[in-house]
């Protein structure tokens, strides 16, 4: 498992990237009550916002860690975005992505590294 400094986990499998967002940041957000996520289909780029997660708190963006185009999305979050909260890097990842420049991989964190960061 990777991360981003935006505070998502990507997990990697045979070209595809599936990506959340990591138990720290589900911590900042507080309660989630609405997750928007990008359309099947979609060219994403890097960095760019593709979807929103809404808390009782706050409503933040969630930016596309890699390249590529949304090959699915985790539609069991739009009935539940709770499970953000409770299972937030597992069962509640949010789309997953077929990359188009395997390069960018090599920006993101290790765990080490991003304990760091949020240390």
């Amino acid at each position: 498992m990777k991360f981003t400094a935006d505070h998502e986990w990507v997990e990697i499998e045979d070209g595809v990237a599936t990506v959340g967002v990591t138990n720290y940041a589900q911590e900042q957000l507080g309660d989630v009550v609405f997750v928007e996520l990008p359309e099947v289909g979609r060219s994403i780029a890097k960095g760019e916002a593709v979807g929103v997660v809404e808390s009782v708190k706050v409503a933040s963006d969630i930016f596309a860690p890699l390249s590529g185009q949304v090959a699915e999305i985790n539609l069991v979050l739009t009935g539940d975005p709770s499970l953000v909260n409770t299972d937030p890097q597992s069962r509640a990842w949010f789309f997953k992505v077929k990359l188009s420049d395997p390069a960018e991989l090599n920006a993101l964190l290790d765990a080490d590294t991003y304990r760091k960061l949020i240390a």
